[in-house]
């Protein structure tokens, strides 16, 4: 077949670019990259956008709780949640060389020093995404049942409260707003917990966080995205790439081979199977997590946004008539089982905090991979390949992190000027130094 070797274009002219994956990192980098004029295709082996880990993620959009897992004291915890019950991390033993050399990255990046500066560059980018978002819904007609009330953290131990501290200064350094509260403020903040206030000491409110339902987020803008020229196939299952020298000029699908400009890989947790034939190594690991959506029956003892239980490292987010809460890291690989011992751990923390709010007869139950690196920051940028560009790796932080990813990813594409400052610092390059 003839080689598509094409030279990456310069800024204004339009070049053809292939997207793969159409969850929200997909979906967002289509749009972005659509509206600098360049003539994108979005490549997926679902029938419709969204239909894995952006399927019923726990619905926050969480600026100011951005902050990566490996942290001062996680490996300590982690021994003592071996023998809890209701443990937020869950590994199960294996030897695989991909989970040893994942656990032995994030063990590197639990220092002190690694923690401060993974949560600075993670929190640089919320805030980025934080204004695309903002431009984005005041640009688009998008209703995903959004509300912008903020995320309330929940501390029940007076160790949590001194834990929070050091987060406390980082966030005051990159300016994101937050406010710490106690028992009486929780409350006002959030009504729902006034049965329960003996359980809780206190909390970290930060006003500027959102929720909504990411699927239909995505959804709509995958319609505003074909209005706009972006084309989708959808049933259709990558197998590889092909390239000659440091060039790609197709990606080979059971449909036929795609050439293109420049490509995209925005496959979150499938993303380093693609790209190890090509000597790229991409420190992802498939972190499993649960979820439950209920219908709410009692508004007054249902949350009203996104309340992060720091206990169990489990979130409730309000939609419209509806609560999803999600939780529990597990490292089991490519697991798609749905035990009932995870779903006791998520389903426990709603019981305890809104025992009246919510139908649990009614619980829809589901698990999805979190592409998680071991810095907690996502791999956004160029590669050694010419034409090649990585959007993966936002672990639990997708929707959080999308719009902003996707801007930045457009403007490396493009060859502008990113308004990320230090934007190399996100891409592949910070794991092969």
């Amino acid at each position: 077949m003839k080689l598509f070797l094409a030279t990456l274009k310069v800024r204004g002219v339009q070049m053809k670019i292939a997207v793969l994956g159409s969850g929200v990192i997909g979906v967002t980098s289509a749009w972005y990259l659509s509206q600098l004029g360049h003539d994108v295709t979005v490549i997926d082996r679902q029938h419709q956008v969204a239909e894995e880990t952006s399927f019923a993620n726990a619905g926050q959009i969480s600026y100011g709780y951005s902050s990566p897992w490996a942290a001062p004291g996680i490996p300590t915890k982690a021994l003592g949640w071996l023998f809890s019950k209701h443990a937020p991390l869950k590994i199960k033993p294996s030897l695989s060389p991909e989970l040893l050399s994942w656990v032995s990255k994030m063990l590197v990046n639990c220092q002190a020093t690694h923690y401060k500066n993974n949560k600075s560059r993670m929190l640089r980018l919320a805030m980025h995404s934080q204004q695309c978002l903002s431009e984005l819904r005041n640009t688009l007609p998008l209703d995903y049942q959004g509300r912008q009330k903020g995320t309330l953290q929940l501390f029940r131990t007076p160790q949590q409260l001194k834990a929070i501290e050091k987060d406390l200064r980082l966030l005051e350094q990159s300016g994101t707003r937050h406010q710490m509260l106690d028992v009486a403020q929780c409350i006002k903040q959030e009504p729902g917990l006034l049965p329960v206030e003996d359980k809780i000491i206190g909390g970290l409110h930060l006003p500027e966080d959102e929720t909504g339902d990411c699927y239909l987020f995505t959804q709509q803008l995958a319609q505003h995205a074909k209005r706009a020229g972006v084309k989708f196939m959808f049933n259709t299952h990558i197998q590889g790439l092909k390239h000659h020298d440091d060039t790609i000029y197709a990606v080979q699908t059971d449909q036929g081979d795609v050439e293109a400009d420049a490509f995209v890989v925005a496959l979150g947790s499938y993303s380093p199977q693609l790209l190890r034939p090509l000597n790229l190594d991409l420190p992802i690991y498939p972190v499993k997590g649960y979820s439950l959506t209920l219908p709410i029956i009692n508004p007054d003892f249902a949350p009203q946004s996104t309340i992060m239980d720091e206990t169990y490292k489990v979130a409730l987010t309000r939609f419209d008539d509806r609560i999803r809460v999600a939780g529990t890291a597990e490292l089991a690989g490519f697991d798609h089982s749905l035990p009932d011992k995870r779903l006791a751990t998520i389903k426990h923390v709603v019981q305890d905090l809104f025992p009246n709010g919510v139908n649990f007869e009614q619980a829809e139950y589901w698990t999805g991979f979190r592409p998680m690196t071991p810095d907690g920051t996502p791999i956004v940028g160029k590669t050694s390949f010419s034409n090649l560009y990585t959007n993966t790796g936002h672990g639990t932080l997708g929707w959080t992190m999308a719009c902003g990813s996707a801007q930045l990813l457009a403007d490396v594409v493009t060859q502008c000027q990113p308004v990320v400052t230090q934007h190399d610092e996100f891409n592949l390059s910070r794991y092969t130094h």
